[in-house]
């Protein structure tokens, strides 16, 4: 591995670093609000997604001909540090630049490209993604929603649950039965559906942290071109995984984001009250800070392993369930230190006048639950190391 920044690479991070600086008083005008209220909230986190287009910094890595810029995969990392570092605001629509925009470059038609790929940099659409259904748990291949060829259209009836970005969603990238008889894990197709389409229903999910950043989705009798499949018709599961590889490799992020909320906690324990001190001078809490700073710096290193071989060429292989294992179990490490660094305080919510960071601590130890859940539980993740990495055997 080589961590020494060319001069090309250096003047990137300048480059970016100068905008993200250019930019500090909308940065602080967008992260005012909670996207998640949606209506003007909303807005003004699409206007900054917009900002990001027209200075060309949307998706640096994206081919210059998809609107991107032709970064490498190094200058991504880059971005994607300052960008943290800078305390910008959250990518709303980072399923339809993550996930479903690299799965277009590698199955979509032409068509496809050139319909989807500039508006979802231009974040005039936003997509959300409609993998999970009731009762089928982490089993994703028993899904249940159905699409019948009627002509130049499919058919579409079922219901997806915690629909991420639900609410949001202009488009959805789902997964859905075209041939019943055919094992679980065939006879499934990747289509994109239209949320404004008649027969699409949305219904919030709020969460135990207040939140409703999941919904309900449910399709009667939805009519979808059958030009909006991507990759073919009944092989629908290898354009899923690949979507999922985007998927858990995207922790590429995840580094500076770390550091940073361990920042954020290293300054909660000095000024946080224990005894005749602060939190900071108990021997358990400076064992497990220091802890978190080990796992964080072995994080960072396993990153930017990926990040060489990707570099190189290389395809991300199921290591990726490695990486996602890791970063979502330690976030959550995180969050239980800082809520025991807070003691009792730490059950105030939002709104409540002596919450901590507006119970900011307690909200995401409620989310972070989720993590190890979305992308393939830690569960499913083990199995994949196991078998793909280790070469154990299947059970």
């Amino acid at each position: 591995m080589d961590f020494e920044l060319s001069g090309e690479d250096a003047a990137f991070r300048d480059e970016v670093r100068g905008w993200l600086s250019d930019h500090r008083e909308q940065i602080a005008h967008t992260r005012a609000v909670d996207w998640e209220a949606g209506g003007e909230a909303f807005e003004r986190y699409r206007s900054w997604e917009r900002a990001l287009f027209d200075a060309g910094l949307g998706a640096v890595a994206w081919p210059e001909e998809y609107g991107g810029r032709g970064a490498s995969m190094v200058q991504q990392a880059i971005f994607n540090e300052e960008y943290i570092l800078a305390g910008a605001p959250d990518r709303i629509n980072r399923l339809g630049m993550g996930l479903l925009g690299p799965t277009l470059m590698v199955y979509g038609t032409a068509e496809q490209r050139s319909r989807h790929l500039p508006r979802i940099l231009a974040c005039d659409e936003i997509w959300c993604q409609g993998y999970s259904e009731p009762d089928a748990g982490s089993d994703l291949a028993s899904l249940r929603t159905r699409a019948v060829r009627e002509g130049d259209e499919f058919v579409v009836d079922g219901q997806k649950t915690w629909t991420s970005l639900g609410r949001f969603g202009d488009w959805i990238f789902t997964l859905v039965r075209t041939d019943p008889a055919a094992p679980k894990h065939r006879g499934i197709t990747f289509l994109l559906v239209d949320m404004h389409s008649p027969g699409v229903e949305v219904r919030p999910l709020v969460q135990i942290d207040g939140s409703a950043r999941f919904a309900e989705v449910f399709f009667t009798g939805v009519r979808v071109p059958a030009a909006n499949v991507v990759g073919r018709v009944d092989d629908g599961w290898a354009v899923a995984m690949t979507l999922l590889g985007f998927e858990r490799g995207g922790g590429l992020y995840g580094p500076a984001l770390f550091h940073r909320i361990l920042r954020d906690v290293i300054d909660l324990s000095r000024r946080e009250p224990r005894g005749d001190g602060v939190a900071a001078d108990d021997p358990d809490v400076r064992r497990r800070v220091a802890q978190s700073y080990i796992e964080t710096r072995v994080y960072e290193l396993t990153v930017q392993r990926a990040l060489t071989r990707l570099a190189r060429g290389e395809a991300p292989g199921p290591e990726a369930s490695l990486s996602k294992l890791y970063w979502s179990e330690m976030k959550v490490r995180l969050d239980e230190l800082a809520l025991d660094i807070l003691g009792p305080r730490a059950e105030l919510g939002r709104g409540s006048p002596e919450a901590e960071h507006d119970g900011g601590w307690y909200a995401d130890y409620l989310y972070a639950r989720a993590s190890t859940i979305f992308a393939g539980t830690s569960e499913v993740q083990k199995n994949i190391v196991a078998q793909r990495v280790l070469g154990l055997p299947r059970e």
